[in-house]
């Protein structure tokens, strides 16, 4: 976990690409926030699944209606990295594709989405 978060913080930070950063950046953040969640719940995998995927759904709602704008925070660095500004489609995608590599991993380790 440790290892993600400091991935994530280093795209974050430094890596300023068209690949890198708005598409794998998304991908590692719903399967940082999974493993956090697991870390710290005993819930399903599914239940974890699903609450992260519509958790991000959720920012990316946010990003759309420009909310780091609407409280304020726009010239807050950190405001912009954690919650982000821009609206983009293909950041559900990256979102779906991170939820179901952790479904496809669990899957694999024998946690079927409905066991704790």
């Amino acid at each position: 976990m440790l290892l993600l978060f400091s991935i994530e913080l280093g795209i974050g930070f430094f890596v300023h690409d068209r690949w890198i950063r708005p598409f794998l950046g998304d991908v590692l953040v719903v399967i940082l926030l999974y493993c956090t969640l697991r870390a710290f719940f005993r819930i399903s995998t599914g239940l974890a699944a699903g609450l992260v995927l519509a958790f991000a759904f959720c920012v990316e709602g946010l990003q759309y209606l420009k909310i780091v704008n609407l409280l304020g925070l726009q010239n807050y660095a950190w405001a912009r990295i954690v919650i982000g500004t821009t609206f983009a489609w293909s950041d559900l995608l990256a979102y779906l594709l991170g939820i179901g590599l952790v479904l496809a991993v669990e899957w694999a380790n024998g946690h079927h989405p409905v066991e704790k």
